[in-house]
């Protein structure tokens, strides 16, 4: 099932009010233009995967919450019921993230990331409080981590801190497909 850009928006309008932020505070926090913020929260654009990350970590979530689907209560999530957290552009290389994890309140999120070949994250590189670890299928991934390139084949695995600068690129000629895990610590006591 697929959230689209105005159920982000609304779940992004909804969480920002409840932590009583305006706009430029919640900015400020990640980031991100107010006027990137304001076009979302109307249900317009199309906002980068790492833009969605860098709202859900200002908003003290993970970013699995930002796509308001209900839980179906089960702990399985089957290959072909995944939640797609790509919100779609067309125009561009964008990697497909899935969530792996059933429901939204957990303390990981797991992903199935399908990148394809000529992806390149490094125009918006994240950082956020956690730690990540991946591990890749197939293809070849090639993890940054503060300007640093790890290559990593099939059954290769990385862990790192999220406040690591860090980007991805898949420089081959086929799709790279790996999992990845991200836990965020406990962001109550974050300012």
């Amino acid at each position: 099932m697929v959230a689209d850009v105005a159920t982000v928006g609304a779940t992004v309008r909804m969480l920002r009010r409840q932590r009583n932020l305006t706009l430029e505070a919640l900015a400020s926090r990640a980031g991100i233009s107010v006027g990137l913020i304001s076009q979302l929260e109307r249900g317009n654009g199309n906002p980068a995967f790492s833009t969605l990350s860098q709202l859900a970590h200002a908003l003290d979530v993970y970013i699995g919450r930002l796509f308001h689907v209900a839980d179906n209560g089960s702990p399985v999530v089957r290959a072909g019921e995944r939640r797609s957290l790509d919100v779609g552009r067309p125009a561009r290389l964008d990697a497909v993230h899935e969530l792996l994890t059933p429901g939204r309140s957990g303390v990981l999120e797991a992903l199935w990331i399908t990148a394809p070949p000529g992806y390149d994250s490094s125009d918006s590189p994240m950082s956020h409080p956690g730690e990540e670890f991946g591990v890749v299928i197939s293809g070849t991934h090639q993890v940054f981590l503060d300007g640093t390139c790890y290559v990593l084949e099939p059954g290769d695995s990385i862990t790192f801190e999220g406040s690591v600068p860090h980007w991805y690129r898949n420089a081959g000629d086929v799709a790279v497909t790996a999992v990845w895990v991200v836990t965020p610590p406990n962001r109550a006591t974050a300012p």
